[in-house]
């Protein structure tokens, strides 16, 4: 995270995007996109979810400290944004959201995904975006089932 938190704002939103390229969503052939730094609207990624393009994920990184929050104005401001495009999004942030954010992504009729610092720091490593395997240990056993 404190890399993440270190690099700039650009390099955060293309972090994210590329991560959930990682985890499938873009299509087939990985389709995604970065919106410019000024005048994004509120829109930092699009991703297409289906080989096609018809649905598509849209979105927002903040790169926030460790003690900071995203609270419900921000995530009303990121379904504002979605007007028009889309009934779903992903919020991503390096810090974590406040339980009024929570509740509002809960109840809201726009399909929201919040994934905090720490939950991004898992995925990251689950799909080894932003690290490298160093050693990889594989062990087996006999299947005493198979053989009867």
């Amino acid at each position: 995270m404190d890399r993440l938190r270190e690099g700039a704002p650009e390099f955060f939103e293309r972090a994210v995007v590329r991560l959930l390229v990682a985890m499938g969503y873009g299509g087939a052939e990985g389709r995604s996109q970065v919106t410019r730094t000024s005048g994004d609207k509120g829109i930092d990624g699009i991703i297409d979810s289906d080989a096609l393009g018809i649905k598509r994920v849209y979105v927002q990184a903040k790169r926030y400290a460790a003690d900071s929050s995203i609270g419900r104005p921000a995530l009303q401001g990121f379904v504002g944004a979605l007007s028009g495009k889309g009934d779903a999004g992903v919020f991503i942030t390096t810090s974590r959201f406040t339980r009024e954010a929570i509740d509002y992504a809960d109840r809201t009729p726009t399909r929201l995904i919040l994934i905090d610092g720490h939950r991004l720091a898992s995925l990251m490593i689950r799909y080894e975006v932003g690290v490298q395997v160093t050693n990889t240990y594989r062990s087996v056993e006999l299947d005493e089932d198979f053989f009867e």
